[in-house]
Order: structure tokens, then sequence, then C-alpha cells
């Protein structure tokens, strides 16, 4: 089930006047966190009418930073064992 977010990011996609398949692809398999749609969103009531290449361009740089994101949490939990192991050993 899609959240909140994604629904109101489909609709709005719609609403703009993307097709239904490309609006469908954005926002239920990219676009389909709230992170993501909410990101997305911010940028489509920034921008009034993107173009579908500027939207597409957009939609790769928020998918972008949240897997950067998602790598410093990994290399942060992964130091914090790290940390752990220095203080207490094995």
């Amino acid at each position: 089930m899609a959240s909140e977010k994604t629904e109101e990011l489909y609709r709005l996609l719609l609403g703009k006047g993307y097709p239904k398949e490309f609006c469908r692809e954005v926002a239920y398999r990219h676009m389909n966190t709230d992170y993501t749609a909410t990101r997305m969103l911010g940028y489509l009531y920034r921008i009034s009418d993107p173009r579908i290449e500027d939207l597409v361009d957009e939609m790769l740089a928020i998918l972008s930073d949240r897997d950067e994101i998602i790598r410093k949490k990994e290399m942060e939990r992964a130091q914090a064992v790290m940390n752990e192991v220095y203080r207490n050993g094995l």
C-alpha cells in the first residue's frame, strides 16, 4: 500500500498533465517513501511546470541523496561497533 505522500505525488503529477504511466512509475516505483515523495513534492511546488527531463533529473538527484544518506548511516553503525570493540575488546 502506498503512503499518503506517494499518493499525493501521484495526484499532483497527474494534475500537471504528465502521462499516467510516467506518473505511476515516478510515484510508485521510485519516489515511494515519505522522504523521497516529500522531496519531489517540494520540487514540484517550487517549480511550476518542469519538463519531463528536468523532473527525471530531480528524481535521480533525490535518489542519489537518499543512497548517500543510507551509506553514511551504515558507516556510522559500523564505526560504532568498531569503537565498542576497541573499548571493550571482543
